[in-house]
């Protein structure tokens, strides 16, 4: 799969991207590759994978940082945050998948809002318009994740598991996260709440692939958030 973006006559040097990787070998080139004509920093934190993804996103032009073993999406964020933070460059994070249902025009504009409005977070929503059909199974148990969000933090989203967001660096530095599955998203909201910062919503498209419709991710993931709620 291969992405075209115009490149930026100056890729951004204090937005940081980063991404948790997981056996995403055959696309995560791609997705590397266009973020790097816009974003000087993309950081890959390669989650124990099996199939060289670390290696494909390596050679792709990204920073590597590796867990020897798989402990889940949760603690790729958090390790790719912290090694970010680390930078005194890094003005803002912005987290990114790795599969190609994230459009980098979106997170550029992300970070466009928030450095005009002075927002310390920019979340990204699928459901502000209707570019994004996820389908119905997900499009309901996502629904029931914002519920079950709003219902326990002060943030009142319409979209609390999108992995697209932008962080500004005051409020990245008050992220702990401890949920090492897919019920992070809703803690990543929880802490970001509790900041008090400026926030907003963003209407932004995911694009729902072949490659990820056959990894059987949608219905799966979705399913996964619901339990992980539940259970912890």
């Amino acid at each position: 799969m291969s992405l075209h973006h115009p490149a930026s006559t100056s890729p951004d040097q204090n937005a940081w991207v980063v991404i948790p990787l997981y056996n995403e070998a055959s696309v995560v080139g791609g997705v590397v590759k266009g973020l790097l004509a816009h974003f000087a920093h993309v950081v890959c934190v390669d989650d124990g994978s099996a199939d060289g993804s670390a290696a494909v996103a390596r050679r792709a032009g990204a920073t590597i940082v590796q867990h020897p073993v798989n402990l889940g999406q949760g603690a790729s964020l958090q390790t790719g945050i912290t090694f970010a933070l680390g930078h005194p460059t890094c003005e803002f994070i912005v987290t990114f998948d790795a599969d190609g249902q994230h459009r980098i025009e979106d997170a550029l504009a992300m970070v466009a809002l928030a450095r005009k409005d002075d927002l310390a977070i920019v979340f990204g929503s699928r459901f502000l318009d209707d570019r994004t059909n996820p389908g119905l199974a997900k499009r309901i148990v996502l629904k029931t994740a914002v519920w079950v969000s709003n219902m326990t933090t002060s943030l009142k989203l319409t979209d609390a598991h999108n992995g697209l967001r932008v962080i500004r660096r005051d409020a990245a530095e008050r992220i702990e996260l401890k949920q090492d599955r897919m019920a992070h998203a809703t803690e990543i909201v929880l802490e970001l709440s509790r900041t008090d910062l400026p926030w907003r919503e963003y209407p932004v498209e995911l694009l729902y692939t072949d490659y990820s419709k056959a990894k059987g991710q949608s219905v799966l993931n979705a399913v996964n958030i619901l339990v992980d709620l539940v259970v912890k």
